[in-house]
């Protein structure tokens, strides 16, 4: 007859091994992103450090939503990362996310770059800004332009652009819409795809190439950008595209898009999901995020880097994120139907 302490006592080893691996698990954080990896690692491996909860990284290209709602229950996604804010309201509109009360992220992240319910923080904020010829445009000049000025008959020929239907560029033309009007956009796309110096393809970077090479005169492009090729990360031929460029932040009307997280709606370790998330709007973090890929934080009082800084203050334009969310898809029927991209 086995007495019940001795049972207590064989029992243990038992129940420490059924415990084990729930404890390993809640040892890590699975996080599904559309950003590059190499761009994310440093954080992890800091985050990992402080804390030792190991980051599982998943990179996906193209279709997070479609692949976290194709998983449903079963996704081992913890914590859901993208660029553009119309992505990220997809998944809260997708119910792919769910709600978070954390003091330390609503201290950190401003109310207006965050949803009230905690479904969404932003983490990142990405300046659409002019890229303007230093040889050809005066300094004078260049300083005062805005994104209306860009479709102004006297750029004729002279302005480069990515594809309209990008999702940078779809951002901007809802946030232009909010401000004027359907009917405007319009017009101002017409006119605008008038000055076009070449079709509207390549990326960013590439603007400030053409420009550089005498093609265009002004185009559109991401602050980051500047700085990834300033900083000579892109190698010596980026570094000459831009220093060929001023890069102008349109004074209190600087059309801001985003990058943000949401913890998913059936995350496995929802406690490390929201650490993470916490530590990502950490000053730390912050400073770290802002010196890597040269965004601007989200965090007040944390430095941009110097080479952003360079650009001026950033001024952004008021306008309700899931406004911008909302009207992208009416900014991308436009684009369509003035034929901006052909």
């Amino acid at each position: 007859m086995i007495r019940p302490r001795a049972a207590l006592l064989l029992a243990l080893p038992l129940l420490s091994a059924l415990l084990a691996p729930s404890a390993a698990r809640a040892a890590e954080v699975n996080l599904y992103t559309t950003r590059e990896p190499g761009l994310m690692r440093p954080l992890t491996d800091r985050f990992t450090q402080e804390t030792g909860v190991k980051v599982n990284t998943v990179f996906v290209q193209g279709g997070l939503a479609e692949r976290l709602a194709a998983e449903g229950s079963r996704s081992r996604a913890d914590v859901a990362m993208v660029v553009d804010v119309g992505n990220l309201m997809e998944l809260v509109d997708r119910n792919l996310t769910q709600p978070v009360r954390s003091q330390a992220l609503e201290s950190a992240i401003p109310a207006p770059l965050r949803d009230p319910q905690g479904r969404w923080f932003a983490l990142s904020t990405r300046a659409r800004a002019i890229y303007a010829s230093r040889e050809r445009i005066p300094e004078a000049e260049a300083a005062k332009l805005t994104y209306e000025d860009l479709a102004d008959p006297r750029f004729k020929g002279r302005v480069c652009i990515r594809s309209g239907q990008h999702p940078y560029n779809t951002a901007l033309f809802s946030i232009l819409m909010i401000h004027h009007g359907e009917a405007w956009l319009r017009d101002y796309l017409t006119k605008l795809h008038a000055n076009l110096a070449r079709r509207a393809t390549g990326g960013d970077r590439e603007v400030a190439r053409d420009i550089l090479a005498g093609l265009c005169d002004v185009g559109l492009a991401n602050t980051y950008y500047a700085g990834l090729m300033l900083s000579g990360q892109g190698g010596e031929e980026q570094k000459r595209w831009g220093e060929a460029v001023r890069v102008i932040l349109p004074q209190a009307e600087t059309a801001v898009n985003i990058s943000g997280g949401a913890v998913t709606r059936h995350a496995p370790n929802r406690a490390e999901a929201v650490r993470f998330l916490e530590f990502l709007a950490s000053a730390e973090a912050q400073s770290m995020y802002a010196d890597a890929n040269f965004e601007n934080p989200v965090r007040p009082g944390t430095p941009v880097n110097p080479i952003v800084a360079g650009f001026g203050t950033l001024t952004p334009r008021e306008v309700s994120l899931p406004e911008v969310a909302s009207r992208r898809a009416l900014a991308s029927r436009i684009v369509d139907e003035v034929g901006f991209d052909r």
